[in-house]
């Protein structure tokens, strides 16, 4: 990986770090806080920290709330662990989406 790249990475794994328990974000709302590398930047960068457990990759779904990552968790790691922090979720998307939502860009003034 580039040190560019890791860089980039670094960055998006302070932010997620941020989002508390129980509240989700989006790649997209991650990636507009940060201002470059855009919405797949941030997935990339959710796929290559599954071996760093500081880094609550669970919590960022997509735009409307789909779990469109759960495959690099294998099974269903990633509700299991949403559901752990009491984040309701049925068929793979958070219920209440809007209501959990946590969004970098308002909550880190």
């Amino acid at each position: 990986m580039s040190k560019a790249k890791e860089n980039r990475f670094d960055d998006i794994y302070d932010v997620v770090r941020l989002v508390p328990s129980g509240r989700v974000t989006s790649y997209g709302a991650i990636a507009k806080y940060l201002g470059s590398g855009g919405a797949r930047m941030v997935g990339w960068a959710m796929n290559a920290c599954h071996s760093m457990p500081d880094v609550p990759a669970h919590r960022v779904v997509n735009r409307i709330g789909l779990l469109t990552g759960k495959h690099h968790f294998g099974g269903n790691l990633m509700q299991e662990l949403l559901e752990s922090e009491a984040v309701k979720v049925e068929k793979d998307q958070v219920v209440d989406f809007k209501k959990l939502f946590w969004n970098p860009s308002e909550e880190l003034l």
